[in-house]
């Protein structure tokens, strides 16, 4: 029985959208991981939204939580509620936070990335934030050859798998498999182990302080991301209004 009750969504193109803070998020979900419920812990921005649409009903699932992560979201609630999210939250700050939180030593176990980045991430979470990581697979060679990734997570006992490989790939792979792996939590983290690697840097503080972090991180890779921050943002805000008219707010 959980004693903390989780908030009622608001929908923003569709997607119910937890209106909630990193501290109440936390405890939720560790609520849910001690009452042995499993979790799935999902970041929306306006990438997300337009990517992951084709999984939509199986996101409505008990199992999934999805919260904003964004000014693109921000600006969807003014928009479609009238007022802001109480807290941004992405994967980038939310996810060593809720480690963080942890009563107990946690194993955890690594799916996407690179190689290199993945032995960064490790490294991060061993020394910076005090968990054991079990075991790991890059998005690459890995994926493709290790055809039983589902036992050897079993086999390694984790407790959380984190999965790197990017909108809509990373929702789709937790989405099939999650319920055949024994783990409780659950999380898709885009570029989360090239930030704790080093292979990509983040934007200054007063950067992310101002919600440009999406500005930052385009001036950087301009080719990857232009569609994401033009095309994408456009479709986004057609379905903000599509659902809206269809009755989902």
């Amino acid at each position: 029985m959980l004693s903390h009750i989780p908030p009622l969504p608001i929908f923003i193109a569709g997607y119910p959208v937890w209106e909630t803070t990193q501290d109440e998020l936390a405890t939720h979900i560790y609520e849910r991981i001690n009452a042995s419920q499993k979790t799935i812990l999902l970041f929306a921005n306006t990438n997300f939204t337009v990517k992951c649409r084709f999984l939509l009903s199986r996101l409505m699932s008990s199992d999934v939580v999805i919260v904003n992560d964004g000014i693109g979201m921000d600006i969807a609630c003014r928009i479609m509620h009238g007022h802001k999210f109480k807290s941004n939250l992405n994967g980038t700050d939310f996810t060593p936070y809720f480690l963080s939180q942890s009563k107990q030593r946690l194993r955890v176990f690594l799916v996407g990335g690179s190689e290199a980045s993945l032995n960064g991430a490790a490294y991060y979470i061993v020394h910076t934030l005090g968990h054991t990581v079990v075991g790991s697979c890059d998005g690459f060679d890995g994926m493709k050859k290790t055809t039983n990734l589902v036992d050897v997570i079993n086999e390694s006992a984790a407790d959380v798998v984190l999965v790197a490989l990017g909108n809509p790939r990373q929702e789709e792979w937790i989405l099939m498999n999650y319920e055949k792996i024994n783990a409780q939590f659950f999380s898709g983290v885009g570029a989360l182990f090239d930030f704790w690697s080093g292979d990509k840097p983040r934007a200054p503080q007063w950067i992310q302080d101002i919600h440009m972090e999406w500005f930052y991180r385009l001036s950087l890779e301009p080719k990857r991301l232009f569609k994401r921050y033009t095309i994408d943002i456009l479709k986004f805000l057609i379905d903000c209004v599509r659902y809206r008219k269809l009755g989902a707010k």
